[in-house]
């Protein structure tokens, strides 16, 4: 997935560059030595492009995907991610009565070095109603899934719930988020 400068961020970079000029040039002045000119200039231009990176991340995690970009990026492993269970894949809710609506979060770490995208999330029943997260996250960032289980006419007794998560992640791109409820009088 690429993402391309637009205009207004091209003048930004561009500000930036004659900023950096403005910083070396009286250094190179100034400096007499030239091993130690040559150590500045490598510093400040990996600062300089290390600060960029970062800020080119965070707005890739900011915005939000067309349906047509979840589904490339699911499929396309080059851009795969690895993902972290905070919790845990499996919640058990314990007892609950009959006609109540439960929310159940699963909250996730994005663990790779790509942005996550969640491109589907599906409930296993009619019953179960999740929530999926619009935007990318960026390396490192935490999201959460969520979804509401309504327990009106259900069978008293013990249900299992899935949610299914489709992302660009590795090893496998499904994941299957389960959450457990003894339903009761």
């Amino acid at each position: 997935m690429s993402f391309e400068l637009r205009e207004d961020e091209f003048k930004a970079h561009n500000k930036k560059l004659i900023a950096f000029s403005y910083i070396c040039i009286p250094i190179i002045i100034m400096t007499q030595n030239h091993y130690v000119m040559k150590n500045l200039l490598i510093i400040l231009a990996a600062m300089i492009s290390l600060a960029a990176c970062q800020a080119a991340d965070k707005k890739a995690s900011d915005k939000k995907l067309t349906p047509e970009e979840k589904e490339r990026a699911a499929k396309d492993s080059a851009n795969f991610t690895t993902i972290q269970w905070l919790d845990s894949s499996y919640i058990d809710l314990g007892k609950v009565k009959e006609g109540r609506v439960i929310e159940v979060a699963f909250r996730f770490k994005n663990t790779g070095n790509k942005n996550l995208i969640i491109a589907d999330v599906r409930p296993g029943c009619g019953c179960t109603t999740p929530e999926k997260p619009e935007k990318p996250y960026a390396p490192g960032e935490e999201g959460v899934i969520k979804a509401k289980f309504d327990s009106k006419g259900q069978h008293k007794g013990e249900h299992r719930k899935y949610v299914t998560v489709t992302a660009n992640t590795s090893p496998s791109p499904i994941t299957e988020l389960t959450f457990r409820v003894d339903i009761t009088d």
